[in-house]
């Protein structure tokens, strides 16, 4: 691991600021619930690392957990780390959300953004899944990304890039808002709000009651 193994992504720099401003009021909350002094947080797919970087820096009471199943990808977040990481983010996991149970720390809140069409919905089950069985009373999912909403896409470039997503992988796709709701649902996590972001995607914050 390098600096030069650091990855970039001009959409993580773009959507950096409009995620932060959603995310530290749920994470406020969970706080609140939870009654603690400081938040574990861990972030499925942190792909670069960057959003990890920012969020840590930005949200020094919590902890920051960032985790891939990429090997570019936790080389990235390292070096990221080595070179400009605050002290409460935390070094990368190797993490595939499809295989359960998941081996990490226990954490108050659950990050994923930009992962649910960029992955097979078994991944979606699975993330569920784990969110309910390990996510404390008041502890919160939070998920970003473009969705259908009522079965159609919310902008023709929305469209586009679903369209684009299933010629690279049969299995990927912009998911039905509909469908996520009722999968987490169907594992007790009640969707409290939705939140319309820049660039057509949305913002979905999801609690364990």
């Amino acid at each position: 691991m390098t600096p030069d193994s650091r990855l970039s992504s001009p959409a993580a720099a773009r959507n950096r600021a409009p995620i932060l401003e959603v995310l530290a009021p749920a994470l406020r909350e969970v706080m609140h619930a939870v009654g603690g002094t400081r938040l574990r947080v861990l972030e499925l797919a942190s792909g670069s690392g960057e959003h990890a970087l920012y969020m840590s820096e930005a949200l020094p009471w919590l902890d920051w957990q960032p985790s891939d199943p990429s090997p570019d990808a936790l080389a990235s977040i390292a070096a990221w780390r080595a070179v400009d990481g605050a002290a409460n983010l935390a070094e990368p996991v190797a993490l595939d959300a499809m295989q359960r149970p998941w081996s990490v720390a226990p954490f108050d809140a659950l990050v994923a953004i930009n992962l649910v069409h960029i992955s097979p919905w078994e991944v979606t089950e699975a993330l569920m899944a784990e969110a309910a069985l390990r996510l404390p009373p008041g502890g919160v999912l939070f998920l970003y990304g473009p969705f259908r909403r009522e079965g159609a896409h919310t902008a023709p470039s929305n469209a586009a890039f679903d369209a684009s997503l299933r010629s690279r992988d049969l299995h990927w796709g912009i998911r039905d808002l509909e469908a996520v709701t009722a999968c987490a649902e169907a594992r007790g996590l009640s969707l409290e709000r939705v939140v319309e972001m820049p660039a057509n995607n949305l913002s979905l914050v999801l609690r364990r009651p």
